[in-house]
């Protein structure tokens, strides 16, 4: 084992020996050294053959390829020019129909056609769509009016100064919504619906003297010569409850009449089947004999026996109320009629029930050309009404 304080031999090496024996090579030894080994620029390798093979497969592209690129940017360039000029016009026409039409909302303007710059170049449209919504037209609204016009000139000079056109054709449609007719005519308490091609089923209640009467009604939807619709309201009654129905009119069915159920009450009910036969103008509306009569006034067999018969029933229902109200509106209390509603009524006629129920509309006049109704038909949502012009003018 070493002792800590072991003292190198002779034959060691002392490496402070060798540090301090050390000398630095003269400037020649250097100058030597920089010959043998002479300077170069740095070697990057990969990455730069990387760069020499790009710009070599750029260069060896073919004359025609690149035309070909150029044009296909070029032809990008144009196309999405004539969107946006197409875009700017559809905007300008839109704002411009809703001034001049005065409408409650901007309609919606698609230009046809391809390309659209030489087009305006040419002063003609092939086609312009216009979809306007929400239009009045008299008490009811119009949910949507489209319209397509075709081969259209241009008075113009220029996509910015365009006054007017000339349209040789157009052929659109206008909906009458059922929502909206609902909301306008019935006051949400009245809905119309679907009953064939021709024909609107009217359901709903009818406020009259405090007394929400059930109302039903039937509509035809037929054209009123070329330029506008009509209806023809029939099949009106008021429903008052199940104790009578007001169908407006003068006709023999017409008039306040029991119903059924009411009516068989009646004849259960001696007190106020005696009270109904104390009344002249019943009994002779009845066609029952006199003498039939004061024996059911003084008999309570006699009165059960006129009461029953079969036919008491369907003749009881004959009987209109409203001329009974006339002369004896007590009586009419006693079978349980508010007299408000018995005064109200008769206001109820047919041409005031037609028309709070009337769906017709007329098309404007165009200052020139012509425009016509083609065809008329009720659909699930609404009333669909085919229209086409020709010869119209817009603008100048």
């Amino acid at each position: 084992m070493r002792s800590p304080h072991h003292i190198p031999t002779q034959g060691s090496t002392n490496p402070y020996e060798e540090l301090g024996s050390w000398e630095p090579e003269g400037p020649q030894e250097i100058q030597e050294s920089v010959e043998d080994d002479p300077w170069s620029p740095p070697h990057h390798g990969r990455s730069g053959r990387r760069r020499r093979r790009g710009r070599g497969r750029f260069a060896g592209l073919p004359f025609a390829l690149k035309a070909v690129c150029g044009l296909v940017a070029l032809t990008a360039f144009l196309v999405l020019a004539d969107r946006w000029a197409v875009l700017y016009a559809e905007h300008r026409a839109s704002d411009a129909l809703e001034d001049r039409l005065k409408l409650s909302a901007a309609p919606e303007v698609e230009i046809g056609g391809f390309p659209f710059l030489t087009q305006v170049a040419d002063k003609r449209l092939d086609s312009v769509r216009v979809t306007v919504p929400d239009v009045a037209a008299d008490r009811i609204s119009l949910a949507r009016v489209s319209a397509t016009a075709r081969d259209i000139r241009l008075d113009a000079d220029g996509l910015t100064d365009i006054r007017g056109a000339d349209i040789r054709g157009v052929d659109g449609d206008v909906l009458l919504s059922f929502d909206d007719l609902n909301r306008e005519l019935g006051a949400s308490q009245v809905t119309f619906s679907e009953d064939g091609r021709d024909r609107i089923l009217a359901r709903g209640t009818l406020p009259v003297a405090g007394h929400d009467l059930r109302l039903r009604a039937d509509a035809r939807i037929r054209r009123d010569g070329d330029r506008g619709i009509d209806t023809e309201v029939g099949g009106m009654r008021l429903d008052i409850g199940d104790l009578a129905t007001y169908r407006p009119g003068s006709g023999a069915s017409e008039g306040l009449h029991l119903t059924r159920e009411s009516a068989t009450a009646l004849s259960r009910e001696t007190r106020k089947a005696r009270a109904l036969l104390a009344v002249p103008s019943v009994v002779r509306a009845l066609g029952v004999p006199d003498a039939t009569v004061r024996d059911a006034l003084n008999s309570e067999a006699a009165l059960s026996k006129l009461t029953g018969r079969p036919d008491f029933v369907r003749q009881a229902m004959g009987l209109n109320l409203v001329d009974l109200a006339l002369e004896n509106p007590e009586l009419l209390q006693r079978l349980g009629f508010d007299p408000a509603l018995l005064d109200a009524l008769p206001r109820l006629t047919r041409p005031v029930l037609a028309d709070r129920l009337s769906l017709g509309f007329r098309l404007p006049e165009p200052e020139r050309g012509d425009l016509r109704l083609r065809d008329v038909r009720v659909a699930q949502d609404g009333i669909r009404v085919r229209i086409a012009g020709s010869g119209l003018a817009v603008g100048s």
